[in-house]
Formats: structure tokens, C-alpha cells, sequence
């Protein structure tokens, strides 16, 4: 105990010089402070508005699979045609599916076709919905521009894209036909009244991407009751571990489940390099900022070079020394930290209801996120950000802290 109540002493003194020294310069101490709280604030808010462009990227590559996780047909991605459909889910596959830890789920089909207008004709994917599920994995409910949406999954009409309607120079009424091929490789053919048109985020899927009732299209095809996809909806789709594996228990055999960064590389990708950008980020900006604190600390021992060979020469060991500078600097960062992630805190917040950049809607497009960006402010990037610049921050002090205890306290008395 009595160790104790001597260590908390010596911390007591040293915590107090150690804020003494921290402001005999002012100005420089509160230039080193804004520097350190600006760098601090530009790393959130720039990882905020990064991670909310990736999110938004990453979440409408989602909707496009659709959902966090599929069951279909082992052959059905090589080969996506009729041929290799599934049964509907039941028994115990779709018990699970109707756990309450299941967002959401919706069968699909999925084939290639032809669509053909008064004018024009187009290769597409046919999709056959359930439109009450659909909206809450690919939202396509809540894109339509022109016309309506879907009723039920016995709807005789057609949802296409605003780009293909442009192609076929058709609109919402007119007669269109679609083609595609039965089990028996026989031509399905059959004329759908166009009743809605979407406007897509990603504008390249308006072209390709076309809608039908699950239903209508099961009796086009002549495979009711089987379907070509299962799609499901998790919680966050960062997190679907436990939600896939209880899903994969209750899968038959014969059938294949994956998760959507299995599905998509490209997005799985796209999520690591976010969060390896994010490291980096920060590391660079404090890199720079580090010089700055290296000068300041130099600068105090420097000015206080008389003073350290007295404490010296009264008993004060140099590990004790280079403890003092270190606080100095820790007190500084944390500090800075402190301003900084305020800063971050009020200016991130208001602007994740959204921010408007349709001025560069079309480059967005391209990188395939909307034009409209939502920064996200999470707490794991902000205490990256915060330990990543106490550690930077102390390792870039040993230096200064270091020259201090190793000054000769005959030399140190001496100097003007």
C-alpha cells in the first residue's frame, strides 16, 4: 500500500508539470491543439462520408443479387435457366425461413428472355416476384416512376426500366412479348401489358432488369410450383454468420446455400479494401500531423534544457524524465481527441439523413452508388481513428522525451 500511495504521488507531481510545461508557450501549445483536432476531425468525417458511399454501394449491389443470402440450384449461377429450378421451400427449410430471426424472404424466378415491341427487341432477365416480399429485398416497389406497382403474384402486367422503355419506345399500356424457353426446351411465348416503369439507382440495370408476378410466369414456363432462387434478409449485412448457419442446417442437401460476398466477390472486395482504406487513411493523415508534435516537444525540451539539468542534478531519475514528456504529449493528443471527435460528432450527425451530390450523379452511377450519400459516423471507426493517434502519437514522442533524459546535468546547468 505504501508503494502505491508513493506511485500515486510521483504521478500526482509529474501530472502537474507535466500541464505546467504544456502551456508556458501558449501559442504554440493551441496551434499544435488545432492542428491535432482538425487532422482528428478531417480522418472521421472523411472515413464517415467514405464508409457511407461504400455502405450505399455495397447495399445496392445487395439489392441487385437480391438479399444477404440465397439457396438455389448448385448449377443454377454457371447456368441460371429454367432447367435447373428448385421445389418451393418446406418442411424444416421453411420453418427457419419463418423464424423471427429472419428479416425477410421471397422465392424468385429467374431466366433469360426476349422482349419484343411494336419497334424494337431486347435481351433481359425475367423475374418472376412475389410483390409483397420483393420490395423489402430489391425495393423495387418504391422505384416505380410511371404507372403501378405489382398487385399480387397472379398480376398479369410487366414492370420494365425507364432506359429499356426508352429502347423499345414503348410505355406503361402499351403491349409488349416476352420469350423464353419451357423445361422441354419449347418456346414460351406471351404478351404483358406494360403497367409499370422503375427508375433505377444503378441506371444500367434498367436496361436488362425486367419484372413479372411469380405466378404468371410459373404458367408461362410450365414448372409450378418450382422457382429458381430462395432469397433472405438478414438483420445487418455485416452480420449474417448465425443466420446462415442456421439456415444451412435446415437446407437439403441437394441444394446450395451462399452468403452475398460469396455471391459477389467484387463487393466482398469492395468491403475489405473499406476497411484496410480506413487504417491507411488515418495513419497518413496522422503521419503528418506527427512532425508537428515531434517540433513542439523538441522545442519544449529545448527551452527547458537549464531546468531538466536541475531536476537532474536534484535526484530525478531519466525514466521519470522521459514519463513527463510522454504525459505531456498524451495530455496534448487527448486533448486534441477530445475537440476532434466533437467536431466530427456535430458535423457527421446532421448529415446522415443524406447528402444531395447529384451534381456528380453520373460518376456515382458508375461506381455503382446513388446520388445521394449517407456518411455513417460508426463508433468502431471513430476509436480506430482515436487509437491509432495515442499510439502514433506516443511512439512519435519517445524521440524528444528520450534526448531529455539522456542530457549531461553538468552541460544542462550550464546552458543560457
Amino acid at each position: 500500500m505504501k508503494g502505491i500511495g508513493i506511485f500515486n504521488l510521483r504521478f500526482q507531481v509529474i501530472l502537474v508539470l507535466s500541464w505546467r510545461n504544456l502551456w508556458r508557450n501558449h501559442r504554440r501549445t493551441i496551434i499544435m491543439l488545432a492542428a491535432i483536432s482538425v487532422g482528428v476531425w478531417a480522418m472521421i468525417f472523411m472515413t464517415a462520408l467514405m464508409r457511407g458511399m461504400v455502405d450505399d454501394m455495397l447495399k445496392q449491389g445487395i439489392q441487385n443479387l437480391p438479399g444477404h443470402i440465397q439457396i438455389h440450384h448448385p448449377d443454377f449461377r454457371d447456368d441460371p435457366s429454367i432447367v435447373n429450378s428448385i421445389d418451393e421451400p418446406s418442411g424444416n427449410l421453411l420453418d427457419a425461413l419463418n423464424d423471427p430471426a429472419t428479416k425477410a424472404w421471397s422465392t424468385r424466378i429467374k431466366v433469360p428472355a426476349v422482349i419484343a415491341s411494336e419497334r424494337e427487341t431486347r435481351g433481359i432477365n425475367l423475374l418472376g416476384i412475389e410483390p409483397g416480399k420483393e420490395t423489402l429485398l430489391s425495393g423495387i416497389g418504391d422505384q416505380i416512376i410511371e404507372g403501378r406497382f405489382l398487385r399480387d403474384s397472379n398480376d398479369n402486367g410487366l414492370i420494365i426500366g425507364a432506359k429499356l422503355a426508352e429502347r423499345l419506345e414503348t410505355r406503361v399500356g402499351k403491349r409488349v412479348v416476352v420469350i423464353s424457353q419451357d423445361p422441354d426446351n419449347n418456346i414460351a411465348e406471351r404478351g404483358f401489358k406494360v403497367v409499370g416503369i422503375y427508375k433505377a439507382k444503378m441506371p444500367r440495370l434498367e436496361e436488362f432488369n425486367v419484372y413479372a408476378a411469380l405466378e404468371s410466369l410459373q404458367d408461362l414456363l410450365k414448372i409450378k410450383p418450382q422457382i429458381s432462387q430462395i432469397s433472405i434478409v438478414g438483420e445487418d449485412f455485416r452480420d449474417i454468420a448465425l443466420l446462415y448457419h442456421r439456415l444451412k442446417l435446415a437446407t437439403p442437401e441437394n441444394l446450395e446455400i451462399k452468403t452475398w460476398y460469396e455471391l459477389d466477390a467484387y463487393l466482398k472486395y469492395m468491403l475489405n479494401m473499406m476497411d484496410g482504406f480506413v487504417l491507411v487513411w488515418v495513419i497518413i493523415i496522422f503521419l503528418a500531423l506527427s512532425f508537428g508534435l515531434v517540433n513542439t516537444l523538441a522545442m519544449a525540451v529545448f527551452e527547458r534544457v537549464h531546468e531538466i539539468g536541475l531536476i537532474q542534478a536534484l535526484g530525478m531519475r531519466p525514466g521519470m524524465i522521459v514519463y513527463q514528456i510522454l504525459l505531456e504529449s498524451l495530455l496534448l493528443l487527448l486533448m486534441g481527441l477530445s475537440i476532434g471527435n466533437l467536431l466530427a460528432f456535430i458535423t457527421v450527425k446532421p448529415l446522415e439523413s443524406g447528402m444531395d451530390i447529384s451534381i456528380v450523379a453520373e460518376g456515382m452511377a458508375m461506381m455503382g452508388a446513388s446520388s445521394m450519400l449517407y456518411p455513417s459516423l460508426t463508433a468502431a471507426d471513430m476509436i480506430l481513428a482515436n487509437m491509432v493517434v495515442i499510439i502514433l502519437g506516443i511512439l512519435t514522442s519517445i524521440l524528444p522525451a528520450w534526448r531529455a533524459a539522456q542530457l549531461d546535468p553538468v552541460r544542462a546547468l550550464h546552458s543560457t
